[in-house]
């Protein structure tokens, strides 16, 4: 048996699976019990009431479960976005990001901050990164930026995203760096709701720069 167990051929042992018999159990006993009681103490009508109350529960129950289900496949509504603090936020981008096929690396422990890397099957990566809390110096400051400084910057499309708005001084800081992408709120929502990253124009710096240079050779 301790040969199996190191093989990993060995099943589930009873410990292992004891709660699991247990919660099912209860899920179907408890609501036995609760309409033997009813039935007791308030004839057909308790019947009733309990059947319908247990009926309430399992909507209830299946609607959270679909929302969870829902969430863990990338898919959240603009409410939902609304109600998430930064740690949540990065956890919910990184869900999205998996959803439309991209692999993720949570960097967050290893840089300090909020951090996520990316790469999908066409070797394109992203540096996601999450807008800096606000510093009070002024609508036209982009110093709330979290601004790229990796060795392998020029061949990752840096994202930025943040739940609200970009000042128009950080946009114009952004376009001009080239490979940074910003992600406002709108952008987030249509993404959380199911749009392609791609379709939010969201790609590597190497595919920014040639279509920049089909678009200058359109110009001339």
């Amino acid at each position: 048996m301790s040969e199996l167990r190191a093989q990993g051929r060995y099943g589930p042992g009873l410990c292992d699976v004891l709660p699991a018999f247990a919660g099912l159990g209860l899920a179907v006993l408890a609501p036995v019990f609760l309409l033997v009681w009813l039935q007791r103490r308030y004839g057909v009508a308790g019947v009733a009431l309990g059947v319908g109350l247990l009926t309430v529960i399992a909507v209830v129950g299946l609607r959270l479960r679909r929302g969870v289900v829902r969430r863990r496949g990338g898919r959240y509504t603009p409410q939902e976005l609304d109600l998430l603090d930064e740690r949540g936020l990065a956890e919910a981008v990184a869900r999205i990001l998996r959803r439309d096929g991209w692999r993720v690396v949570d960097l967050t422990l290893t840089k300090g901050r909020r951090r996520l890397h990316a790469r999908d099957r066409q070797g394109r990566r992203l540096d996601v990164r999450f807008r800096a809390e606000e510093t009070g110096e002024g609508e036209d400051s982009p110093a709330t930026l979290v601004e790229p400084g990796d060795p392998d910057a020029d061949s990752t499309a840096q994202v930025i995203i943040h739940p609200g708005g970009f000042s128009r001084a950080e946009t114009r800081w952004a376009s001009l760096q080239g490979n940074v992408h910003l992600v406002d709120g709108g952008q987030l929502q249509r993404w959380a709701r199911g749009v392609p990253l791609d379709e939010l124009e969201i790609t590597s710096s190497t595919s920014a720069r040639r279509s920049g240079r089909r678009r200058t050779g359109r110009t001339t």
